[in-house]
């Protein structure tokens, strides 16, 4: 309990410090916003600085704040540490940079600032690892959501026929949304939405603070314990318990309400601590898992299936029922701005109109398709949904450090302080190179090398002597970049 505590406080005290500095480093004015200079009424529409708020919250916090740090909390109380720690240094500044920056850029998408500020060979590989993230991330809050609503509520065969029909609403209501103008759909009921989950999130903190810390760890009984499955806590924590900490697919959400806020002031609330909020979520529920693990719950029950004993171990029957409502509101409001933002990057890289309501349509219809194969195989085979989750957690972290990259160069171009983005950069860079070189989904180097010869050798040394390579790489190449297309970039006209 007592570091709990302590991660909470670091969260919020450091959270509020560090978020200040961000925005002086940005240095935010009074200029006028896309939302009023490119008002459109579908995309580009000022909207109030609290509504602004919620709907970047719930845009960012799918199923990932929930279920990575359920996870992730196999590794030990130092979950309670990494999680704060890495949402104020990186998460959050992550997030509150890329939705200034395309402010100050005329709501661009990111591929877009990517073209500006990295160049046409980043650009290219960006693009086709944010379109298959942003697919992959629409899918799995489809997926997610379909199997709590028929599942947890309805008490019924995931495996069945109604797990279909429940589908089909979800995806509607996706497109119906992806559609509309921003304000219209989104705009309306995020805020009921809202409710459900604050409400969820402040009952399990409630009954974890009821526990007392009497089934956690205590303080002298070590920070991080040997995972269940054995697997090493760099880098997989930090690919697990992405949402909660840092996620490359927040930059999609943050440039569309960049084009909804008003004032640039209003920035550092929009967005770095609205990622505060997400990373106080991800430890309730880490909490939550962790005192139940103490009383005895199997450590092998899958994180979706944890999120209903959680709920009702800490709410009882009613309150459980709505918190896993809240659960389930959070990959909805997700993935229907996944879809938007989709929508909105190919067509600005393709120059299509989206003020036309038959290209809007049409482009939409064109997005789904992809999204419904998906889907189909993912339910379909066997391990399909984990297949799909460790891609999915994968291009999330890649996407981060291209962005990461984006922001350093923007910094250094500006003369202001890179280096807030460019240490993290260099972190994740070094997670998720090492995570690939060493993972089945990607290169398996040492379970390949280990057949080879007969051994079964499970440790990182090649995965991670390769990641500290990539690392040192994105320390050295990023600057240079910056200065490189310095001129480039001073004359680049959005």
């Amino acid at each position: 309990m007592i570091i709990f505590l302590i991660g909470l406080v670091i969260l919020i005290v450091g959270g509020a410090i560090y978020g200040k500095f961000c925005e002086k480093v940005f240095g935010p004015d009074d200029r006028d916003t896309p939302a009023t200079t490119l008002a459109d009424g579908v995309d580009y529409v000022a909207m109030k600085p609290w509504k602004n708020k919620l709907i970047e919250l719930l845009n960012i916090a799918g199923t990932g704040p929930i279920l990575g740090p359920i996870q992730g909390i196999l590794f030990g109380p130092i979950a309670f540490i990494t999680i704060p720690v890495g949402c104020v240094l990186a998460g959050a500044l992550h997030d509150y940079f890329v939705g200034m920056i395309s402010m100050r850029n005329s709501g661009a998408q990111i591929p877009k600032m990517m073209y500006k500020f990295m160049g046409n060979g980043a650009t290219k590989i960006y693009t086709v690892i944010i379109w298959i993230l942003m697919l992959l991330t629409g899918v799995v809050f489809i997926y997610t959501p379909g199997d709590l609503i028929v599942g947890d509520i309805m008490g019924m065969d995931v495996k069945g026929n109604v797990i279909w029909i429940v589908y089909a609403v979800i995806l509607l209501y996706y497109v119906i949304s992806t559609i509309f103008p921003i304000d219209q759909i989104i705009g309306r009921i995020y805020p009921i939405f809202g409710a459900v989950l604050i409400i969820s999130a402040i009952g399990v903190f409630v009954g974890v603070m009821l526990d007392g810390g009497a089934n956690m760890p205590a303080l002298n009984s070590g920070l991080l314990t040997q995972h269940p499955k054995g697997q090493s806590f760099i880098p997989v924590f930090f690919i697990t318990v992405a949402c909660g900490i840092m996620s490359g697919f927040h930059g999609s959400q943050a440039t569309l309400i960049s084009r909804t806020v008003k004032h640039e002031k209003e920035g550092r609330h929009t967005f770095y601590t609205m990622m505060l909020v997400e990373g106080a979520i991800a430890m309730i529920w880490a909490a939550g898992a962790m005192v139940l693990f103490g009383r005895g719950t199997d450590t092998v029950t899958g994180a979706t299936q944890m999120v209903g004993i959680i709920s009702r171990e800490f709410m009882g029957t009613i309150g459980g029922l709505f918190a896993i409502a809240g659960v389930i509101v959070l990959p909805i409001t997700s993935g229907d701005t996944a879809f938007r933002a989709l929508r909105l990057m190919i067509a600005e890289q393709f120059n299509i109109d989206q003020k036309d309501a038959k290209k809007r349509v049409g482009l939409s219809l064109i997005i789904f398709i992809p999204a419904i194969l998906i889907l189909i195989y993912a339910k379909s085979s066997p391990g399909g949904f984990n297949l799909l989750w460790r891609y999915f957690g994968f291009t999330n972290q890649l996407v981060a450090v291209f962005a990461l990259a984006m922001i350093v160069v923007y910094l250094k171009t500006a003369g202001r302080n890179y280096l807030i983005a460019l240490l993290p950069g260099t972190f994740y860079t070094f997670i998720v190179f090492s995570y690939i070189f060493h993972e089945k989904i990607g290169f398996g180097l040492e379970a390949r090398i280990g057949e080879m010869f007969g051994i079964a050798d499970t440790s990182y040394a090649i995965s991670y002597t390769l990641g500290a390579i990539c690392a040192v790489l994105f320390l050295w190449l990023v600057p240079k970049l910056a200065s490189k297309r310095k001129d480039i970039i001073l004359n680049y006209k959005m």
